[in-house]
């Protein structure tokens, strides 16, 4: 993997070239100083200072190991020291509160490449959905996930000469509430070859999947005529939605390996493939309950859990698959 493979994939690198395929989106460079501000953990959990009266989030979250000190020293005769000045980024709230009227008066947010998926448990509503610059900061500061984009987006690359990239952005989504997760799809791309397109959404079973026979020729059009010339990598995923009239919206691009993960295939599988000489385009579903993976219901999203040989989850995930093999010849012996 090179750092050019990496940085094709940053959004506002791709949306240019693909915003008339892709959701509705308003895209800000970061201050350097916003970027500090998420990355620092020494202190008290403290939102900006908002220069909007929209924004009713408290300005400071008090951390659960502070609580007994906070009220001990509350008590104390001895002088407390003068709590740090919450930040303030007035340019770039304006900015943002711009574009969210501009898409509507909701966003979701990510950076270059990640969105704060992990941290939706904390706002009000459960989601990613923003409406103003404290509900971002909210998830862009509580988000583990971002910490990969802020420091470890090079890791493995063979030709790795930065830990990151020269400046951070901020994307705003357009929000779509009626979204369907399961019309969601990860396709795999190797040697500029469609050779997989997995349910993106794997942590449910999705009957209506079972009956949708033309989504993989949909998707296979739309890599054809819309992507495959226009993206420059040879092997890379991107990750789509599928309307309800048909039509395809392009909502991702990811590397190929790395970090990226495949979802219902194995790298090694979608690698074979090739070799093999095999480029015959492979659609896989959750195709009942039993093929349900982890993912958001453990707390922790499916692209961070550690799936690899030996892990705990790799043995889980055996278990798993070892149990739906068994289940079809139960019911035989019952019949």
């Amino acid at each position: 993997m090179k750092e050019e493979e990496i940085n094709r994939c940053q959004i506002q690198e791709w949306y240019p070239k693909f915003e008339s395929v892709s959701i509705k989106t308003q895209i800000h460079e970061l201050p350097e100083s916003f970027i500090q501000y998420l990355l620092d953990d020494s202190g008290p959990f403290l939102l900006p200072l908002s220069i909007s009266n929209d924004d009713a989030l408290p300005k400071r979250v008090n951390k659960p190991e502070e609580e007994e000190d906070f009220v001990a020293s509350e008590g104390s005769g001895d002088e407390a020291e003068e709590p740090s000045p919450p930040p303030s980024f007035p340019e770039l709230e304006m900015r943002i509160k711009e574009s969210i009227e501009f898409l509507g008066g909701a966003a979701f947010p990510k950076l270059n490449w990640s969105a704060p998926k992990d941290s939706a448990w904390i706002s009000s509503t459960g989601n990613l959905k923003c409406t103003n610059f404290s509900e971002i900061s909210l998830l862009l500061k509580s988000s583990d996930s971002l910490v990969h984009d802020l420091s470890h987006a090079y890791d493995l690359c063979s030709d790795k000469t930065a830990t990151r990239p020269l400046s951070f952005y901020l994307a705003l989504r357009k929000w779509y509430p009626s979204l369907q997760p399961h019309m969601e799809f990860r396709c795999f791309v190797c040697n500029r070859n469609l050779v997989g397109i997995s349910q993106r959404e794997v942590t449910n079973f999705y009957p209506v999947l079972l009956e949708k026979d033309n989504l993989k020729m949909t998707i296979r059009g739309f890599f054809v005529e819309k992507v495959m010339e226009n993206f420059e990598s040879e092997s890379y995923t991107f990750d789509v939605y599928v309307t309800r009239d048909g039509r395809v919206k392009l909502l991702d691009f990811n590397p190929w390996g790395g970090f990226t993960l495949p979802l219902l295939f194995t790298w090694e599988e979608l690698e074979d493939k090739l070799k093999d000489g095999d480029h015959e385009l492979e659609f896989r579903i959750v195709e009942n309950s039993c093929g349900i993976r982890p993912g958001l219901k453990t707390a922790v999203p499916y692209d961070y859990l550690d799936t690899s040989p030996g892990s705990g989850w790799d043995q889980f995930l055996r278990n798993a698959n070892e149990e739906s093999r068994r289940q079809p010849k139960s019911a035989e012996a019952g019949a």
